[in-house]
């Protein structure tokens, strides 16, 4: 994703894939009219090859599609494009598709129907997340891990790690807390949104993903690896201890 020094939403470019004719002209004509320059696909092979040609900042993603399970389509554009904001659209209310949601590579959900003003404010909250932080930040080491904030790299023995955008933020806050007990209001507020009105099942599942992740890094690392421990506090958060 083109990570910009404001957080002038003008910019962003946004890839709708919905099939639906009303939906889909109604957030074409909400984002263009917010700024926006938003690329329309009704399908999701069309949506992959859209996505190949040209460079997107935002995905937001109908998972019933004529042709493609949507949540492929969500796999596939997470495993090219690690930085794109993919955004589920669903008429599906139950926890375990909106789980499956957000581990296909979402980083976020809305419940159809939905109002252009929710999705708005969270677009907006999302993307003032992705700006880059202050250059003077000096890099995390977390055990043999080294979370460079500024950059947005995550290291171990020097080898990449490829974090997903919110998993790289749920990091980053509990780094800068490094031995504190986080609250998950607190994460939630830092790392979401604080007007945050989803289900909390968000955090559990970026933080498991955030989780395996690392621990993949370790075991095919070609030196002994020492990582950061992320506790559960049950009944209240998180507390990393390196």
């Amino acid at each position: 994703m083109r990570t910009h020094a404001t957080a002038d939403h003008s910019r962003h470019s946004v890839l709708v894939v919905e099939d639906d004719d009303t939906i889909g002209r109604h957030l074409a004509t909400g984002l263009r009219g917010n700024g926006y320059t938003p690329t329309w696909s009704r399908t999701g092979s069309a949506a992959l090859a859209e996505a190949a040609r040209n460079p997107y900042d935002v995905l937001l993603l109908d998972l019933g599609l004529p042709d493609l399970d949507g949540l492929d389509v969500a796999r596939t554009l997470r495993a090219h494009h690690p930085d794109l904001l993919i955004v589920i659209l669903t008429a599906r209310t139950d926890d375990i598709d909106i789980i499956a949601g957000l581990d296909a590579g979402a980083d976020d959900y809305l419940v159809k129907p939905f109002s252009l003003t929710v999705l708005l404010a969270r677009l907006r909250a999302h993307l003032r997340r992705r700006v880059v932080a202050a250059p003077q930040q000096e890099p995390v080491r977390l055990a043999d891990l080294v979370l460079d904030i500024a950059a947005r790299r995550c290291t171990l023995h020097d080898e990449d790690i490829e974090l997903r955008p919110k998993e790289f933020d749920l990091l980053a806050v509990l780094a800068r807390r490094s031995g504190e007990a986080v609250s998950r209001e607190t994460l939630m507020a830092e790392v979401w949104d604080e007007n945050w009105f989803g289900s909390t099942k968000t955090l559990d599942v970026t933080m498991a993903g955030l989780r395996r992740r690392l621990t993949e890094a370790a075991d095919i690392s070609a030196r002994p690896a020492g990582l950061p421990r992320i506790t559960t506090l049950r009944g209240h958060g998180y507390r990393l201890e390196s």
